[in-house]
């Protein structure tokens, strides 16, 4: 027992001395390695009688025990020591500019909405949207567009073959206009009604300035005592505020739309600058929009009294929105996917459109 008692002092000892975590594994190693001592007293118990083993298992037991006890306490103090000294000697400075890491960009289609939101919220106007499937019902009849119009032709409209609801066509909306109709449905006939829908239209059509899909934003106003004069003061407001210069100088010119009468296109002057056309001035005309009172059979289609309620409507491309203030030339990039594109004409994500701050930030 003397023995062991001694072994085991010494082995303590040899703990307490080792300078760090390479002389502890030393004395680990020579105390319960293969080899180690500790390991060569276990191994000696195999050949003891029952008796002796009763007797020196334990001892040899708690002696492993106490050795193992030792080694696990000190090579957390090394651990902790050398963590602490390797904190001290590793500094960062935090004043160094970071890295630049990969950003995305908002799209100027995404941007430009949102530029539309906050003009029309400013003028009281609410944000409506509907399906893009649609029924020929809401898409042309209710619009007075009737079933001679070229619009329903099979080379302009998306139709979805076989697919009938009633008596009824499916198809992708050929404009966001099918959301008036749904708009002035919910409201009762009854209410007044300021809305914008901006979304995703499809028609027909592929080159440089038109795509198969795009996007488009409607505007309606449905009151009683309404004008061409509110539909004027309205556009130009707007017009303004979107491109951000108070020498927009608008131009209403008789037009035709099945759902509106009187109707008119809305053209804005414009300054050359470089060869380049620039909102603003009056070097010349550029059309921008159509617009016009709302149909008389249109009110009735949403359920209103056309006698009493009287509204205006208007609607525009976004995408063309996107490419007269921006300066791009080829709608077909919008819908590219090119991250080089993207990159170059996208937004970044804090620059939020507001009034004051600027909707073009």
């Amino acid at each position: 027992m003397s023995d062991l008692n001694q072994l085991q002092n010494d082995l303590l000892a040899a703990i307490e001395a080792a300078g760090g975590l390479d002389g502890l594994e030393s004395v680990r190693v020579n105390a319960l390695g293969k080899q180690g001592v500790v390991t060569g007293l276990l191994k000696t118990l195999g050949g003891m009688s029952p008796d002796e083993r009763l007797v020196q298992g334990p001892k040899i037991q708690g002696l492993r025990e106490a050795v193992t006890t030792a080694i696990a306490n000190h090579k957390a103090m090394f651990e902790r020591l050398e963590l602490d000294a390797r904190l001290a000697r590793e500094t960062i400075d935090m004043t160094l500019p970071a890295d630049a890491l990969p950003a995305g960009t908002i799209h100027p289609v995404s941007q430009v909405m949102d530029e539309l939101a906050e003009i029309f919220a400013d003028l009281g106007f609410a944000v409506a949207t509907g399906p893009e499937i649609e029924d020929d019902w809401y898409n042309f009849t209710a619009l007075n567009i009737p079933e001679t119009h070229p619009a329903r032709a099979m080379h302009d409209t998306f139709y979805f073959p076989d697919t009938v609801e009633g008596d009824k066509k499916m198809l992708l909306r050929t404009h966001t206009s099918p959301v008036q109709i749904r708009a002035m449905q919910g409201a009762g006939g009854d209410k007044p009604i300021r809305i914008i829908a901006p979304g995703r239209t499809y028609r027909s059509d592929s080159d440089a300035t038109h795509t198969p899909m795009f996007h488009q934003v409607e505007g309606l106003v449905i009151d009683k005592g309404i004008t061409l004069g509110h539909l004027k003061w309205t556009l130009e407001t707007f017009l303004k505020a979107f491109f951000e210069r108070d020498d927009v100088v608008l131009r209403l010119r008789p037009s035709y739309f099945p759902f509106t009468e009187p109707s008119a296109e809305i053209d804005v002057g414009y300054t050359l600058v470089n060869g380049k056309r620039i909102i603003g001035g009056s070097d010349g005309w550029m059309e921008v929009l159509g617009s016009g009172m709302v149909h008389r059979k249109v009110i009735a289609a949403g359920g209103y009294d056309p006698d009493e309620w009287q509204g205006f409507a208007f609607g525009c491309g976004i995408d063309r929105l996107a490419m007269l203030k921006y300066g791009m030339d080829d709608l077909r990039a919008f819908f590219d996917g090119d991250a080089r594109w993207l990159k170059h004409y996208g937004f970044s994500g804090l620059d939020v459109p507001t009034l004051s701050g600027g909707v073009g930030a």
